[in-house]
């Protein structure tokens, strides 16, 4: 069995794997690093036609996701002592972070639940204890694309997933600040040049200058990380 296994309820379960099928991610897919259980909503809908949804009480634009349709959808995909985090992607819910990521990718994985419409019955998440997850400040027209985001920033963490240990280290959010500069061969491309401390071979510069471009790129375009970094 593996260690880090992902069921998501959906009104659109063709959408997985989706990318998560590809490159990383679906090498680990097919080498039983982590699994995939997709349930469809719809299955659980109400009468002839499956409805899932209706209008908002009190009035409003859009439609609600029905909550005796979710939990219906979610006790028959998922036992009551799972141990797993329930997370639903939303716009309101707590911003994603590198730190999130990785407390959910050295767990045994995550019950996701995908939304669509207006929103989802409030009553349903309380009751569900679902923990509600932000990708960014903007809206998506449901949350398949958040969930695989999300899937992706986790699943390439997973021990064997990526080539070397160390590969994620250094990355941006990491150490709190935003990654350096990478340059590779031709050291010469259209006028422009490798820095030449990159090439000096010295490890204790290099990584020093590492460290300068991290802070003076974090400051230009993240100045909030850079204070959060410094304590401030």
């Amino acid at each position: 069995m593996t260690q880090f296994q992902v069921d998501i309820l959906t009104l659109f379960p063709d959408m997985f794997p989706g990318t998560l099928g590809f490159s990383l991610a679906g090498d680990a897919l097919l080498k039983n690093i982590w699994s995939l259980k997709v349930h469809d909503i719809r299955e659980h809908g109400i009468g002839k036609h499956r409805t899932v949804d209706d209008s908002p009480a009190g009035g409003g634009a859009g439609m609600v996701l029905r909550a005796d349709v979710l939990a219906a959808a979610i006790d028959h995909a998922i036992m009551p002592d799972d141990p797993r985090p329930r997370l639903l992607m939303s716009p309101r819910g707590t911003p994603l972070t590198q730190m999130r990521v990785r407390e959910l990718a050295s767990g045994p994985g995550a019950i996701i639940l995908c939304g669509r419409f207006e929103a989802v019955d409030e009553r349903l998440i309380s009751a569900r204890n679902f923990e509600e997850i932000s990708v960014g400040d903007y809206i998506l027209s449901g949350g398949e694309p958040a969930s695989i985001v999300l899937l992706d920033a986790c699943i390439r963490l997973l021990p064997g997933v990526m080539g070397k240990e160390s590969s994620g280290e250094d990355e941006s959010f990491e150490g709190g600040l935003l990654e350096y500069p990478h340059y590779t061969r031709p050291r010469e491309w259209e006028g422009r040049n490798i820095p030449d401390i990159l090439l000096s071979g010295d490890h204790k510069k290099i990584a020093e200058w590492r460290r300068a471009e991290s802070e003076r790129l974090t400051a230009e375009r993240r100045p909030d990380l850079l204070k959060k970094a410094k304590g401030e």
